[in-house]
């Protein structure tokens, strides 16, 4: 498995992590099963990092990581967890938490769920627009001289929120959404991780889905899967959004490759201190994924493949307004 380093002093990491989200919550039902033997063929083939979230299933994925890494070495596994957002029993969300006393609490059931001393890398979700970030980032300071916490993290905030995490407590890792479809970040956000040696986490890197190279206009999506309110899934947006999947079909037919590993490698290319995450929930996708690895994409290959989807082609906002609108990372 090839290895990226998390910043300047961080560990190193798979350069491909798995995302467990979907196999609670989002996409609509999953099979526990086969969610377990993903994690197994994940980590038999050497990818070292689990990601996952506290509010994931309300709980749910942090015990289902629980089960399926019962009876593997811990310190083999890389567990990043994300905290904050509150949700009501329906599944509702009705905001976010990043009080210092939250912040422990939200850790300590974590720590019971996930049935470990410790976490890898803990990160709020989203900023809090209550709190200052330097106030959560260092309650999240004070459980690593504890011990419960090895590394910090941030989601989807923008570069002055970073630069304000960054000099309370070093910053490990961004997660952030990037993809072919979803280029924002490299305006400010990316040269601001980078001057600072914070790496990238990059998820939604097949666009939920977009980009998996198996979606099309007559699939049916479930009521509890949330890409039926994504405004690039619907109407004339996913009509256009899957012209571009087409035209990126035909690139990765010349290499014997798949849309998604394409997706993939396009990403991993972008820099060695970027680390794609996978979500896969199945282990043919896994598999599918992995491929990416063995992909290597020249000069001419990148350039024709961002000739053939420029960052203003997708049509559509990555979320709806009201998620947008939350959004420090688009500020």
């Amino acid at each position: 498995m090839l290895m990226r380093q998390l910043g300047i002093n961080g560990p190193a990491v798979s350069a491909l992590g798995l995302g467990c989200m979907g196999m609670s919550d989002f996409y609509g039902p999953a099979d526990r099963a086969e969610s377990i033997a993903t994690i197994h063929a994940a980590l038999d083939a050497g990818i070292t990092l689990l990601d996952t979230g506290d509010f994931y299933g309300m709980g749910h994925n942090e015990l289902l990581l629980h089960e399926a890494l019962n009876g593997r070495n811990r310190d083999e596994v890389f567990i990043a967890v994300k905290f904050g957002a509150l949700r009501t029993p329906g599944g509702s969300f009705v905001g976010f938490d990043g009080r210092p006393a939250a912040v422990k609490t939200f850790l300590a059931y974590t720590l019971q769920r996930l049935g470990t001393e410790y976490i890898d890398l803990y990160q709020p979700a989203r900023l809090d627009p209550t709190v200052p970030i330097e106030d959560t980032i260092g309650a999240i300071s004070e459980m690593v001289q504890a011990g419960y916490v090895r590394h910090i993290g941030l989601s989807e905030v923008g570069a002055e929120t970073i630069r304000r995490a960054h000099a309370v407590h070093p910053i490990a890792w961004l997660q952030i959404e990037y993809s072919l479809l979803s280029r924002g970040i490299e305006a400010e956000i990316l040269p601001t991780v980078r001057q600072l040696g914070i790496a990238v986490s990059a998820y939604g890197v097949l666009s939920r889905g977009l980009l998996s190279g198996h979606w099309s206009t007559e699939r049916s999506q479930e009521a509890q899967d949330f890409r039926s309110h994504l405004p690039r899934f619907l109407g004339e947006n996913l009509q256009r959004n899957l012209s571009l999947v087409e035209a990126l079909r035909h690139i990765a037919h010349t290499h014997n490759a798949t849309v998604a590993q394409v997706a993939i490698a396009w990403v991993l290319s972008r820099g060695t201190d970027l680390i794609p995450l996978i979500g896969a929930r199945r282990r043919e996708r896994l598999t599918e994924a992995l491929g990416a690895l063995e992909l290597h994409l020249s000069q001419a290959d990148l350039a024709q493949i961002e000739a053939t989807i420029p960052p203003e082609a997708v049509a559509g906002d990555r979320y709806d307004a009201g998620q947008m609108a939350i959004l420090d990372s688009e500020r």
